[in-house]
């Protein structure tokens, strides 16, 4: 009721450059012959930043995602997290969201870099965390990641 939701917010022209993106990183075995139609009316994508800190952040600390050999030592590819010892929720919140593709969630790098490439996952330079689909962890972070809205 009194608190207040911190929410990221992606632009129309981000979330098609990070839909482009996510294709690539997703390494597409086919070619699409139509792009997904992107919003109009200068919609932002908007995820939550409860969930995220109450489930997301834990698992990829869990993970030790933020250790400082992975992404909590600076950036690792695009993705930097803030280190065990100086946890910044906010920052691995914003960092998280750009790590989302808009238009295509479920292949968005957050969701696709911790699982297995035999489960459909993407090639990761830390290795593959999750190993089923059905894995309680990865659902959590897919249905974070699929749970934003166009605003």
């Amino acid at each position: 009721m009194g608190t207040s939701r911190k929410r990221y917010t992606i632009t129309r022209t981000h979330a098609i450059a990070c839909a482009t993106l996510g294709l690539c990183l997703a390494g597409c075995d086919h070619a699409s012959t139509t792009a997904p139609t992107p919003p109009t009316g200068g919609q932002t994508y908007v995820l939550d930043y409860d969930t995220f800190s109450a489930t997301v952040d834990p698992i990829l600390s869990g993970l030790g995602c933020d250790n400082l050999n992975c992404h909590g030592g600076g950036i690792r590819g695009t993705f930097q997290l803030s280190p065990p010892n100086a946890k910044d929720t906010h920052f691995d919140f914003s960092q998280a969201c750009m790590q989302i593709t808009p238009l295509d969630p479920k292949n968005s790098p957050l969701a696709m870099k911790p699982l297995a490439e035999e489960c459909g996952g993407a090639v990761h330079g830390g290795g593959a965390f999750f190993f089923a689909l059905d894995d309680p962890n990865y659902v959590a972070i897919l249905q974070w990641v699929e749970s934003g809205e166009f605003k």
